[in-house]
């Protein structure tokens, strides 16, 4: 399969546009493009992606260089990384004059309010995109919901949890 490094670039560009409140709001939508319609990559290799990304040091929207570089190699990863960086650097920087300019508005704490919801909804639903993608079996999803309900229920910290859910997946016999 010959994949664009134009198209690449493209496709992360508009996803950059659409990362608000983070990179982790757009794995949703990310996955539904290049897993759903284009079928570059299968939903297995979409999360082993992810969570290499995370894994690695850098930010955590790494998995866009990875998934350029596994569709289109060098040139893929930079076309990626350039449409998932750019627009969205640039939309930040003409962001903060504005929101530095309108400090004392009283629209701007009803704005933020209102932001808070969409994306605690949208970060929810790319952990639910990933997970899916992750449940192979019984025990992957008995590790998924073991690993959740501690990360809702306790303090302990998520390098802990990825480590047992890691651990976990290791020794389980499927």
């Amino acid at each position: 399969m010959t994949v664009s490094t134009w198209v690449v670039f493209l496709i992360f560009a508009e996803l950059s546009v659409l990362a608000f409140g983070g990179g982790a709001t757009i794995l949703p939508e990310m996955q539904r493009q290049l897993v759903d319609q284009r079928g570059w990559l299968t939903a297995q290799e979409f999360g082993a992606l992810f969570a290499l990304a995370q894994a690695a040091p850098g930010p955590n929207m790494m998995v866009g260089p990875l998934i350029g570089w596994h569709v289109a190699g060098l040139k893929g990863a930079l076309a990626a990384a350039g449409g998932l960086f750019l627009p969205s650097s640039a939309i930040t920087l003409v962001g903060v004059h504005a929101w530095e300019r309108f400090k004392t508005h009283p629209f701007r704490p009803i704005i933020q309010a209102g932001l808070l919801p969409v994306t605690a909804g949208l970060v929810a639903a790319s952990a639910l995109i990933l997970s899916q993608a992750a449940a192979a079996d019984a025990m992957h999803v008995a590790i998924i919901v073991i690993v959740s309900v501690a990360a809702f229920a306790t303090r302990l910290h998520p390098l802990a949890l990825l480590a047992a859910g890691a651990v976990a997946g290791l020794v389980s016999p499927f």
